[in-house]
């Protein structure tokens, strides 16, 4: 078994040798859009979704040409038997312009550039979910959506990575975007969920933000466990009065927040609330996805 595995254009590749052109417009210009899955009992999870975010986000780039669902599910499917031999696995999917000239006319790569990168997944460690994790907001603010819109999940990275280095500079695990007037929008990596009242708040989409399709999924996890999930604007004031924070995402599903700067959150310690979404949310993902049989690899 490998570290991780690529499957570039359909054709599969061990991670430490897997390659793209230096003229992929990917590459040169982070022309292009990805998405982040993982399995539950090795099956990809929420992939309809994922798909579905993938070909919204590649519609507003003008990207086209992508290979069908049931292709990239059929890749996907290919990779897993080889990357880890029981466990589970996580899922990068990336669409690039695709190799061309050095310019900024679509029609200068007419093939994208299709990569599935699978890894070995790993669950955050116990303790960060015993005793939560330290946010900063950063003072990079985000993507104005007239500008780099953050709905379209781009391979452009930048604005997220500055307030990730931000966050890293002041030993905190993420980092909180405001927008131009100053609400509360996402984490550089993760969406956002505030607790107040026994209500799990998350800021709305029109704050401009990438619709997480975890955060999407809470909704559903809430309405299972009686729990009210929904959106409401929120600003660093609302720090002071919330009683619990959390983060998610599909890597990390949901992680507790214990404090933003030097302001603690509740108690200062993981919440009721956090905690019992958390395990709705792993009994209905592993209920959801069902084990699946393995094919031979062509690796």
């Amino acid at each position: 078994m490998l570290d991780s595995v690529v499957n570039i254009n359909g054709i599969l590749t061990p991670g430490n040798r897997a390659t793209v052109s230096v003229f992929d417009h990917g590459f040169l210009y982070g022309d292009g859009v990805y998405e982040t899955l993982r399995s539950y009992n090795r099956k990809p999870f929420l992939l309809k979704q994922h798909f579905t975010r993938l070909r919204t986000s590649a519609r507003r780039l003008l990207l086209q040409n992508l290979p069908s669902d049931r292709e990239l599910e059929s890749r996907i499917l290919e990779t897993i038997p080889t990357v880890h031999p029981t466990g589970e696995v996580t899922i990068r999917i990336l669409v690039t312009r695709g190799v061309g000239e050095l310019s900024y006319n679509p029609t200068a790569c007419p093939t994208p550039t299709t990569i599935i990168i699978t890894r070995p997944h790993h669950n955050p460690p116990d303790e960060v979910i015993r005793k939560g994790i330290k946010l900063i907001v950063a003072s990079v603010v985000r993507n104005h959506p007239r500008s780099v819109d953050p709905s379209i999940k781009s391979n452009n990275l930048l604005n997220n990575i500055l307030a990730m280095q931000e966050a890293f500079q002041l030993g905190a695990a993420e980092a909180i975007l405001l927008n131009q007037r100053g609400e509360l929008t996402e984490c550089s990596q993760s969406n956002l969920f505030a607790v107040r009242n026994g209500v799990a708040l998350t800021p709305p989409l029109k704050s401009g933000l990438l619709e997480g399709v975890t955060r999407n999924f809470l909704f559903e996890v809430g309405a299972q466990l009686g729990t009210q999930v929904r959106e409401c604007v929120l600003t660093e004031e609302d720090f002071h009065s919330v009683d619990e924070l959390f983060i998610t995402s599909t890597t990390r599903e949901i992680v507790p927040v214990v404090s933003v700067g030097n302001q603690v959150i509740g108690d200062g310690t993981p919440g009721p609330i956090t905690s019992a979404l958390l395990a709705k949310l792993r009994e209905m993902a592993q209920a959801a996805n069902s084990p699946i049989e393995e094919s031979n690899s062509k690796l």
